[in-house]
This record gives C-alpha cells, sequence and structure tokens, in this order.
C-alpha cells in the first residue's frame, strides 16, 4: 500500500504537496504558504461538484503584490497570439474598453461590465438572477427583464457577425460561445 507524503515534508514541485485527506485529518496547510500570504475559504460555486464524488473544498490563496508568487507563471503570449487563437471580442479592463474584430465598441457602464463578465466565463450558462446580483451588484432591485435588455442592446452593438457570441439558454439565462474566424 502506498502512502502518502506529509505536508510537513519538503516536495519538489508544486503538484507534489496535492493529497487526499480523510473527512477527520487536519492539513497543516499553513506551512505550504509564502511569507504573508492570507488562506480563506474559497465560494462554494468556485468548487466544481462531480458527480458521484464527495464535495471539494477549495481555498483562496492571497499574496501581497510585492513577494514572488510560489506557484509556476504561465509564459505570456507573443503579440498577436490571442487574434492567432481566434479571439475576435477583446476586453481591455484597465483602459474599459472592448473591441469587436478590432472595432471599438461605444458600451454603456453596465453593458461593459455584462459583456466583461460574460467573455470572463466563457461556455458558461450565468441565469439572469446571478448576472443581476453580479453585474448590478446584491442592492440591485430589478428583475430578469432588466437583463434581457441589456443582452439585446449588447447584441446590437456587437453587430450581425458576433450578435450570436451571446447565446439565450432558454429558461435559463445567456452564456458566451467565442466566437472564431471564418
Amino acid at each position: 500500500m502506498a502512502t502518502t507524503p506529509s505536508l510537513s515534508s519538503p516536495v519538489p514541485s508544486a503538484r507534489a504537496r496535492l493529497r487526499a485527506v480523510d473527512r477527520d485529518d487536519v492539513a497543516a496547510v499553513a506551512q505550504l504558504l509564502p511569507p504573508g500570504a492570507t488562506l480563506l475559504p474559497a465560494p462554494p460555486d468556485a468548487v466544481p461538484v462531480l458527480p458521484g464524488r464527495p464535495p471539494m473544498v477549495g481555498y483562496l490563496v492571497l499574496v501581497p503584490a510585492d513577494r514572488q508568487p510560489p506557484f509556476p507563471q504561465a509564459a505570456p503570449a507573443p503579440a498577436g497570439a490571442a487574434e492567432d487563437a481566434g479571439t475576435l471580442i477583446r476586453i481591455d479592463p484597465v483602459r474599459r474598453t472592448a473591441e469587436a474584430d478590432s472595432r471599438q465598441l461605444d458600451l454603456t457602464y453596465l453593458e461593459f461590465e455584462l459583456l466583461a463578465h460574460l467573455v470572463a466565463h466563457p461556455d458558461r450558462v450565468h441565469t439572469r438572477d446571478r448576472l443581476v446580483s453580479t453585474v448590478w451588484g446584491y442592492g440591485h432591485v430589478g428583475d430578469g427583464r432588466t437583463v434581457d435588455v441589456h443582452i439585446a442592446r449588447l447584441r446590437r452593438k456587437l453587430g450581425p457577425e458576433f450578435r450570436d457570441a451571446i447565446r439565450t439558454v432558454r429558461r435559463v439565462g445567456y452564456k458566451y460561445v467565442p466566437p472564431v474566424r471564418r
């Protein structure tokens, strides 16, 4: 029978740090965190649920910006790689701009937030209520029709070639399907 390595033993890679724990087992994760990092439980909806498997527990690790990240970073994509991969709708959250095939979109604040949220979560179905709480905020008073109106305006502004990127999922909500270059 194979034994699992202890969390306190030094490990050569980040992957070796993963191990299954029993229901009553207490994991000493503080030893794995870099100095100054904070560990928070992840929201339940951020952790995948696998059918027929026990629920998973996720954590968010917050690391100060001035510290070297403890995890390997992906190499930055070369210039033009996003367009080569077929990304036709681009969101720049810093400048708060959106482009559809290099054409600047003139969006309102909420239209931008809605499009940015959908593009950040491609192929994921979002209910109207979830979009209202995420994009408009918890204090918003309104209904799902508000989302429908904003989606219709967004589709108009995306134009006929990109309006199908935001798909309606009947009786549920909407999802963003990244368009591909034809």
